[in-house]
């Protein structure tokens, strides 16, 4: 995501905007498992380029399809490390191997705005799946990315950051969404990660 600084009155205003265009915490897309890819033609081509669009507007890292309504089974999303790399799409994503080793960090979501919540997942994970163009594709990811392509699998699976944290923090998130407020985002340093 943007430093704060880059935060302009135009990029706030296409923030808003983008994200009215995503599905929201209590919308039952976001609940419902995404269907496989049977074809990939220029229809979906033309959807992956919109769903990056979006994604990049509202300042996010990645965006499932579910997350826009479209029951298929594809996320677009950042490479690298970096929110900075280039957008792709991953189509019929599978989790191949996963690490034993885990860690904790707090995640946000598009489609649960301004909640945080910590989630534990492995550090590394091995994904496959194809690009746009049909290619199959074997990401080996660690880190932020890894976490990434993670958050964004569950969303096709119809599952949210807040199904995968405490007890006591999807408490704390669910009151914050239900009365519409944002939550303080964690400690200044904490690696944030927001789809």
């Amino acid at each position: 995501m943007a430093s704060p600084d880059a935060f302009t009155p135009e990029v706030l205003q296409r923030r808003r905007e983008a994200l009215q265009q995503v599905r929201q915490w209590g919308d039952p897309a976001l609940k419902t498992v995404a269907r496989p890819v049977e074809e990939i033609d220029q229809d979906l081509v033309g959807e992956a380029r919109r769903l990056i669009t979006i994604m990049d507007a509202a300042l996010g890292a990645g965006l499932a399809a579910t997350q826009v309504g479209i029951m298929r089974r594809y996320f677009v999303y950042r490479e690298g490390d970096e929110e900075l790399g280039a957008a792709t799409a991953l189509i019929n994503p599978e989790l191949e191997w996963a690490s034993e080793e885990t860690d904790v960090t707090h995640e946000g979501c598009l489609s649960l705005a301004g909640v945080w919540v910590p989630v534990e997942r492995p550090v590394s994970v091995r994904v496959t799946g194809l690009d746009l163009s049909g290619r199959e594709q074997r990401i080996e990811a660690t880190g932020p990315l890894a976490r990434r392509l993670q958050h964004e699998m569950d969303h096709l699976d119809g599952v949210l950051m807040i199904d995968r944290t405490t007890k006591d923090a999807k408490k704390t998130a669910l009151r914050a969404l239900r009365e519409g407020r944002s939550m303080d985002p964690p400690a200044a340093g904490e690696r944030l990660e927001i789809d």
